[in-house]
């Protein structure tokens, strides 16, 4: 099977490219800029072909999408341009993807953008109604956090000493690795028609995941709450970032912070 992946570079995107390899995965990896040591445009040394392409703007689409089974959907902006890249790229890409005969997309989102009152959220939501549209066979995988990105949550929110946040918030972490191992899953079973959530192996409050970081950094700084005000506290405390769907990843935040910090492991 010839897979194109977007975001190829991405903080998923650098795991799943080289596990659907190992995988055994014909792939055709893409980014705006891909990386310098990501091969070279013939399948250089990572046995991954490389291309540049642009969602922003639909340059390299048609190339990229030329000659693949199916196309695995992971590149996304949080942070600026979101509509345009999100939402209007989706559909710049399902359209190609249409027209190259691709028999499967997969696009990978977030659980709880059905309920989250976020932008980012609402664009993923947008884009996940976009795939379904398309003329393209589809499926979705919605996924809890990323380890590292709650790490980079509890660092900004310790910016000012004390770790702020809201203690009854809960969260489920879930490997990267193991996302990219149900990708691989949801690829070979062909297109499903559904959104299948995919979370970590617990749910975490707010106040334990940070007590957990904190101690695996050996540091004394507080907790001081600080509780989410309207639809949005409610919706992050009633556990719209989590999933009781099975299967789950194994993967837990204190293995997470063992790996990256060392120490005792415990929660």
């Amino acid at each position: 099977m010839r897979v194109l992946v977007t975001g190829a570079t991405g903080r998923l995107g650098r795991v799943a490219v080289p596990r659907l390899r190992n995988e055994g995965f014909s792939l055709r990896a893409v980014s705006r800029r891909p990386d310098a040591n990501a091969g070279d445009s013939d399948g250089g040394g990572d046995g991954v072909e490389w291309m540049a392409a642009d969602l922003a703007t639909g340059a390299g689409l048609a190339e990229a999408v030329a000659g693949t089974d199916a196309v695995l959907h992971l590149a996304s902006s949080p942070n600026r341009r979101t509509y345009e890249i999100d939402v209007l790229g989706t559909r710049r890409l399902t359209v190609a993807a249409g027209h190259a005969g691709v028999r499967h997309l997969v696009y990978v989102s977030i659980v709880g953008v059905d309920r989250v009152p976020l932008g980012y959220y609402r664009h993923k939501l947008a884009a996940e109604q976009v795939v379904a549209a398309g003329s393209v066979p589809w499926s979705v995988l919605r996924a809890t956090q990323f380890p590292g990105f709650l790490a980079e949550l509890l660092a900004g929110a310790s910016r000012l000493g004390p770790v702020l946040g809201d203690p009854a918030v809960l969260a489920q972490p879930v490997d990267p690795g193991e996302v990219a191992d149900r990708l691989a899953v949801l690829l070979r079973a062909g297109p499903s028609h559904r959104v299948e959530d995919f979370g970590g192996p617990e749910v975490l409050r707010f106040d334990e995941a940070a007590r957990a970081w904190l101690a695996a950094r050996r540091s004394r700084r507080p907790l001081l709450p600080v509780r989410i005000p309207g639809r949005l506290g409610r919706e992050l405390r009633a556990g719209a970032l989590t999933t009781t769907a099975t299967p789950t990843g194994t993967r837990t935040w204190a293995d997470h912070l063992a790996h990256t910090y060392g120490g005792t492991g415990r929660r």
